[in-house]
């Protein structure tokens, strides 16, 4: 079985039984972690290990580096539709949007024009409260999904208390 398989990709799998909303909610989180850890390997690429030590002190740089594990870990936990993923996405999230401000609150108050920006604290900030506004509608489809996927048609008839048809 390939990975995809195994992730539920193929098929529809995990996400099968998922409302419309919830699968383009997975997908925009799958896509913004990815992006994210682009853009984390990149910086490490091309500043090396050191490259977030202007940026504050070394809590905050270590988080910054780990998030080239957390990123794409949260990626594919949602993309095989676990609610383990969502979760870590809201914390993950939390985390970097409130240590994003805390490093650019400085610019931010003697040039407020850098929160037009395409790229830095606006997209971040809105992909978070994106994660964090869909998680629980999101944890909650993949809860019905998994509950509706976990019932056999023989496990489901010896749960009805209907009592069965004759002809």
């Amino acid at each position: 079985m390939g990975i995809r398989a195994r992730m539920g990709i193929r098929g529809g799998g995990r996400w099968r039984g998922t409302p419309r909303a919830a699968r383009v909610a997975g997908a925009v989180y799958v896509i913004g972690f990815l992006e994210g850890t682009g853009a984390h390997l990149r910086d490490l690429v091309q500043g090396g290990i050191h490259v977030y030590a202007p940026l504050g002190p070394l809590p905050l740089q270590m988080f910054f580096v780990a998030l080239v594990v957390l990123d794409p870990l949260t990626a594919v936990l949602v993309a095989g539709a676990r609610p383990l993923g969502v979760r870590l996405a809201v914390g993950v999230m939390t985390l970097d949007v409130l240590t994003n401000w805390a490093v650019n609150w400085p610019w931010v108050q003697r040039d407020p024009g850098i929160l037009l920006r395409p790229v830095g604290l606006l997209p971040i900030t809105l992909f978070g409260l994106f994660v964090v506004v869909c998680a629980r509608p999101l944890l909650g489809a993949l809860g019905r999904a998994a509950g509706a996927s976990t019932l056999s048609p023989r496990s489901a008839a010896a749960t009805d208390p209907a009592p069965p048809h004759h002809r």
